[in-house]
């Protein structure tokens, strides 16, 4: 969404502390994918904080005060002009976009009877989530987006920060899927994950799919395979279907889900990928952005047999457009070196 992007290439030093009892340090926050990512003066990430769950400790004061939803002894204090207005114009965003007297808010008050009456209307689970997938508006999707990253992260380490490489990554993804995009592309140090989409637009590379290969025809190949996938499935109908009745019921009543859902559907998509997305929808994407589907395809299968499709409708090698410079491309590959 056009507020969480605006920033996006936005860095500054702050203040952080993990409690009120420990000692603040020096930090460098940058203005992430859905997230403030804040790192220590070496550049090894410190934590997360998912932007739609920043609050401000002192309205109207200086050096201003973040905190994280729901934990008021961790604090980010900033002084950088530039970033306060950054994080406060996000803030005034999502509030705008917070549907005041929707859905998610008015059902949340309705009477306990009312609520039973609902709950057995939409008992049948695929009932259930289709309506709470139409009722999730797109901030909220950002926000379960940028929490179930933390929760991959958990399992992964965290993602790769070095700077050149991520705005490297960044001016690759603008010519990929369009610049201002929602949500952004994220590369974590695991070969755990070849390419995953999450809700809010988050694409999810594996280190190996951006380092192993000479290629970066093959590296976009699997970017816009990743953003295929909504096509065919929306990512939070299987952080739903994971999640179960009771939880999809609180996330269309309150706008809530449990933590321990997020923790399980990241072990889930780690342990067991979604299939990708059918040749149909992936070639108009590779079409559009000019990328080369055979290098992605034979990384896939290299026996050919099983993505004879996409290799059929690759175009021939001398017609490829460039797709990064040089420079980029080697900046880019060591975004994990720091």
């Amino acid at each position: 969404m056009t507020a969480l992007t605006r920033y996006a290439r936005l860095e500054s030093p702050g203040l952080w502390r993990t409690s009120q009892e420990a000692q603040r340090q020096n930090v460098f926050v940058t203005f992430g994918n859905a997230t403030l990512v804040i790192s220590d003066m070496s550049g090894r990430v410190l934590t997360h904080w998912s932007l739609p769950a920043v609050g401000r400790v002192n309205p109207g004061m200086e050096p201003a005060l973040y905190a994280p939803d729901g934990d008021p002894d961790e604090t980010l204090e900033l002084s950088e002009p530039d970033m306060i207005e950054a994080i406060e114009t996000v803030r005034r965003s999502l509030a705008r976009s917070r549907p005041r007297q929707g859905r998610l808010r008015v059902v949340g008050l309705m009477t306990s009877v009312a609520a039973v009456l609902a709950l057995g209307v939409f008992w049948l689970p695929g009932a259930m989530i289709q309506q709470t997938l139409t009722a999730v508006p797109m901030v909220k999707r950002s926000e379960i987006g940028a929490a179930l990253l933390g929760h991959i992260q958990r399992l992964t380490g965290p993602a790769c920060r070095e700077r050149a490489g991520q705005r490297a990554l960044a001016a690759f993804g603008d010519r990929l899927i369009g610049d201002g995009a929602a949500g952004g592309i994220v590369v974590l140090p695991s070969g755990a994950v070849t390419s995953l989409y999450l809700p809010g637009g988050i694409i999810v590379l594996g280190r190996p799919i951006v380092e192993g290969h000479d290629d970066p025809a093959l590296t976009a190949g699997f970017i816009l395979a990743a953003a295929a996938q909504p096509s065919v499935r929306d990512p939070l109908e299987a952080v739903l279907r994971d999640a179960g009745p009771v939880a999809t019921f609180r996330l269309f009543t309150t706008g809530d889900l449990p933590p321990e859902v997020l923790t399980s559907h990241a072990m889930s998509l780690l342990n067991d990928p979604p299939d990708p997305a059918p040749a149909e929808a992936m070639l108009p994407l590779f079409e559009t952005a000019g990328v080369p589907t055979a290098p992605y395809a034979y990384a896939r299968d290299p026996s050919g047999e099983t993505v004879l499709e996409l290799i059929e409708a690759s175009p021939p090698a001398g017609e490829r457009p460039m797709l990064i410079t040089d420079g980029d491309w080697v900046t880019l590959q060591a975004i994990c070196s720091a």
